[in-house]
């Protein structure tokens, strides 16, 4: 339950993250050509700052993701934690994505489809680099992970079960080593 609640809070940020983006990606001008829209510079700045403005805004909705998550969480959920951080910043990130692309979409395509040829029109946001996709759930999980590091809310190893192997238990059932007196072994002397 608690990564599907994760997931779903992860993926409401996500059209949030959309408008955003299409809000300060930067215009990105085409040129029609037989009815197609190309880009008047394929090597302007203006592509490469869309996709650079998203994967902005994706890594830091991931670390803000990522600390909240490991703020909420507790002993018991930390797997069903990354599990939903996982998935709900691929969710997020394919919905700012679809998201920010939609807006100003018709408009773009209605002058398109009645431009004339050499006629510029300034386009919608849109991801070249898809792989920036993965700039929401990555640094979300890592971002736990360095928490974890540097806070140790979790004792490495214990799970908080009384058994064997615990500092206060002797046996218990289990094959259980102790530590040997020092200067020999427990049943006699060493040759």
């Amino acid at each position: 339950m608690t990564w599907a609640a994760t997931t779903a809070i992860m993926a409401l940020l996500g059209p949030l993250a959309g408008l955003l983006w299409a809000a300060v990606a930067p215009e990105v001008t085409y040129v029609i050509v037989q009815g197609e829209a190309l880009l008047a510079d394929p090597e302007g700045q203006g592509p490469i700052g869309t996709d650079a403005r998203f994967a902005l805004i994706a890594l830091v909705a991931g670390i803000l993701c990522g600390a909240a998550a490991y703020a909420a969480g507790g002993r018991g959920n930390d797997v069903a934690l990354l599990l939903g951080l996982a998935a709900g910043g691929c969710a997020a990130a394919l919905l700012a994505w679809k998201t920010g692309h939609l807006i100003g979409l018709g408009d773009f395509q209605d002058a398109v489809r009645h431009a004339r040829d050499g006629t510029t029109v300034t386009g919608v946001a849109d991801l070249r680099a898809t792989g920036v996709l993965m700039f929401w759930p990555l640094p979300a999980v890592a971002a736990y992970g360095l928490l974890e590091l540097a806070v140790r809310r979790l004792p490495a190893g214990d799970r908080g079960d009384a058994g064997a192997g615990e500092a206060d238990q002797v046996g218990g059932g289990e094959f259980d080593l102790e530590s040997a007196p020092t200067g020999g072994d427990v049943d006699g002397r060493e040759r």
